[in-house]
C-alpha cells in the first residue's frame, strides 16, 4: 500500500476550524525541503464537492487554480508559496473525488460483483490516492493535511485511512495535532482542557498525536506544556509553542528555533541531510512585517467581501500575497483598503471621489452582475485621474468595457455574461463554452489553469516580463470580442500579450506616455507569485504606484 520505507506526516485541527492547519504544513514542508528531503503536500477536503470551482467565494474563500486547471481550496496556494513550486493534481483530494470514484468503478464492476461499502473500499480509495501523490511526485516524506476539525463527521473516514496506515508502518507514519490554546478575558489564564478534550476525541479514532503545535494568543509556557504532556500523552519536547505573528511567514522560523524539522526527523528516523538554509526566507518574512518601510497604498476594490457583519479578505487572499510580495521586493509596505463596489454604486460620486488618496487601484477577477457598474466607474476614475490601475480577468475585460464605452463612444457596450442581447458585446463568452453553458455544466468546464501568451515589443508587459513568451494560469468563460479588436486599437488601445494563434486577448494596457500604468490581464497573475519570486506584473503596478506618490 505505501512506499517501501516512505514517511507520512498528517497534520490534523482540533478545538476549532480556522486554526492554521495550512501553515503548519506549509511550514512543515519547507522545512524539510530546506533540510534536503524531498516533499510533497496533500490537501484533503471533506466536502462533498468534487473541487472548489463552483463554491462560493464568500463562503469558502478564494478558490486556486493549480497549472493543470484543477479548481482547489486556497491551501494550495500557499503550499505552493511556500515550497516555491507548483503542485499537481494528485496533491489535493476531496470526499467528493474520492467518491465519484468508487462509484464509476462500482458501475464499471471494478469491484466484480462485490458489495462496495465504506469500510474497506471508499478508505483503501483514499490509501491508494495518498500512496499515488508520493508516487507521482518521487517524494520522501508526504505532508498531508486533513481538512476540518477532529469530531467533525465528514472527515472521519480519512482519520481511518490514516490510522490504518500507522498501523501498518508504525515508523513511517506520524500525526500532529494543531489545536489552540484560548485565554478567555474574564479569566486571564490561558486554558488546556479544550485542547485535552480533542486529545481524547482523536483517541477515540484510535489515533494518538506524536505532536501538538500549540495556537494561541501569548507563547505556551512551561507549566502548559507539562499539563499538555501529561494529559494527552504527548513527549514536553514535543509540544510545540505557536503564539500569533504578524505574518504566516514568520511561522517557519519561529518552528526553527523550536527545532521541530530536527525533532520530526527524530520521529521518522531520519538522518539529518543538512541544515535548513532560510537565509533568503528570513530576508523576506522580516521584509514582509518592516512597520518602518515607507507606505504604498492600495485599493482593492470587489464585491465578494460580504459575509455578514465582516469583510472576507480570503476571497482574494492570492491577490493580497502577490501585493505583500513585490511590496516586500520594493522595500515597501503596502497599505491595503477593501472596497465593496457595490457601495461604489450606492455613493455615487462622493464615493467615486474617495478612489483619489489611494496610490493604485486593484479591480480583481470575479462573476455576475452585481458591483460590475461600481467597477466600471472605478476603472474611469483611475483612467482619468492617471491612478495605476491593474485589472485581473475580470477587471481587464471591464477595463475593456469602459475604453469602448467612454473612449470608443460604444455607450451600450457590455458583456453578454450580463447582457445577452447586448448591442455592443465587447465581451462575448467563449465559443467552446457556449455549449457548456446551454447543458448546465459549471463546475471545471472553465477554461483553466497555464496557457501560454506572446507580447508585443515596446509595451509595458514586454518589459515587466522581459520576454516574449509567458505562461499564465486562468479561470473564465468570457473573452474580448474578436470583432471589437480592431476599433478599440485605432481608439488607443493597446493588446500586448495574446494567445499563440492571435485570437485570444491575453494582455490590454494603455502606454505609457498616455497613462503611468493602465493594465490588465485575462490570466491571474497572483496565482504565480510566490514570496522568493514575485511577480513582474505586481512589481511594475507597485513600481508606477510609488512614483505616483513622489508626484503627488
Amino acid at each position: 500500500m505505501a512506499k517501501d520505507g516512505h514517511k507520512y506526516i498528517f497534520v490534523l485541527g482540533g478545538v476549532m476550524s480556522g486554526v492554521g492547519k495550512g501553515v503548519v504544513t506549509s511550514s512543515v514542508g519547507l522545512l524539510l525541503q530546506q533540510k534536503g528531503y524531498p516533499v510533497n503536500l496533500v490537501k484533503i477536503d471533506p466536502y462533498l464537492n468534487v473541487d472548489a470551482g463552483t463554491m462560493n467565494p464568500t463562503e469558502h474563500g478564494e478558490v486556486f487554480v493549480l497549472r493543470s486547471g484543477m479548481e482547489t481550496d486556497q491551501d494550495m496556494g500557499n503550499y505552493e508559496r511556500f515550497l516555491n513550486r507548483d503542485l499537481t493534481n494528485a496533491d489535493y483530494m476531496t470526499s467528493g473525488m474520492v467518491y465519484q470514484s468508487v462509484i464509476e468503478r462500482e458501475r464499471s464492476l471494478g469491484y466484480g460483483g462485490k458489495c462496495v461499502e465504506a469500510i474497506p473500499h471508499v478508505r483503501d480509495e483514499i490509501l491508494r490516492r495518498i500512496e499515488e501523490a508520493a508516487t507521482y511526485n518521487g517524494s520522501r516524506v508526504s505532508v498531508i493535511e486533513i481538512g476540518g476539525t477532529i469530531g467533525d463527521f465528514q472527515n472521519a473516514l480519512f482519520i481511518e485511512a490514516a490510522r490504518i496506515l500507522k498501523m501498518k508502518y508504525p515508523d513511517d507514519v506520524l500525526f500532529v495535532m494543531v489545536s489552540y490554546l484560548p485565554t478567555p478575558g474574564t479569566l486571564g489564564e490561558m486554558k488546556t482542557k479544550p485542547t485535552q478534550t480533542a486529545v481524547r476525541d482523536l483517541n477515540s479514532y484510535g489515533v494518538q498525536p506524536d505532536f501538538i503545535i500549540a495556537r494561541s494568543k501569548e507563547p505556551v509556557d512551561e507549566k502548559r506544556k507539562e499539563k499538555i504532556a501529561i494529559w494527552c500523552n504527548v513527549r514536553k519536547d514535543r509540544i510545540i509553542s505557536a503564539p500569533d505573528i504578524s505574518s504566516i511567514y514568520e511561522a517557519p522560523l519561529n518552528f526553527e528555533k523550536d527545532k521541530l524539522g530536527d525533532a520530526m526527523l527524530d520521529a521518522l528516523k531520519l538522518p539529518e541531510k543538512k541544515k535548513a538554509s532560510l537565509a533568503a526566507w528570513k530576508k523576506f518574512a522580516l521584509a514582509a512585517v518592516d512597520t518602518k518601510a515607507p507606505e504604498v497604498s492600495i485599493a482593492i476594490v470587489g464585491k465578494y467581501f460580504d459575509t455578514g457583519d465582516f469583510m472576507l479578505s480570503d476571497a482574494y487572499l492570492s491577490v493580497i500575497e502577490a501585493i505583500k510580495f513585490s511590496a516586500a521586493k520594493l522595500g515597501r509596505r503596502p497599505k491595503i483598503t477593501w472596497i465593496n463596489s457595490k457601495q461604489i454604486e450606492k455613493g455615487g460620486a462622493k464615493a467615486i471621489a474617495e478612489l483619489k488618496k489611494y496610490q493604485g487601484i486593484i479591480v480583481p477577477g470575479g462573476f455576475g452582475e452585481s458591483g460590475i457598474e461600481g467597477k466600471i466607474k472605478t476603472i474611469q476614475y483611475a483612467r482619468e485621474h492617471k491612478i495605476p490601475y491593474f485589472g485581473l480577468c475580470y477587471g481587464m475585460q471591464l477595463m475593456v468595457i469602459e475604453y469602448a464605452r467612454n473612449v470608443l463612444g460604444l455607450r451600450n457596450a457590455h458583456t453578454t455574461e450580463i447582457q445577452k442581447n447586448s448591442e455592443d458585446p465587447v465581451v462575448d463568452v467563449m465559443f467552446e463554452q457556449k455549449k457548456h453553458l446551454a447543458d448546465n455544466k459549471y463546475g471545471g468546464t472553465m477554461r483553466l489553469g497555464a496557457y501560454p501568451a506572446y507580447l508585443k515589443k515596446g509595451t509595458m508587459a514586454r518589459g515587466a516580463y522581459k520576454k516574449e513568451l509567458v505562461e499564465e494560469r486562468h479561470r473564465h468563460r468570457y473573452e474580448i470580442n474578436p470583432s471589437y479588436i480592431k476599433q478599440l486599437e485605432a481608439a488607443g488601445l493597446v493588446f500586448s500579450g495574446t494567445s499563440p494563434d492571435g485570437i485570444l486577448m491575453e494582455i490590454a494596457e494603455l502606454p505609457r506616455k498616455v497613462h503611468p500604468f493602465m493594465l490588465g490581464t485575462q490570466f491571474h497573475p497572483e496565482l504565480q507569485a510566490r514570496p522568493l519570486d514575485p511577480h513582474p506584473l505586481f512589481t511594475e503596478f507597485l513600481k508606477a504606484a510609488i512614483a505616483q506618490k513622489k508626484k503627488r
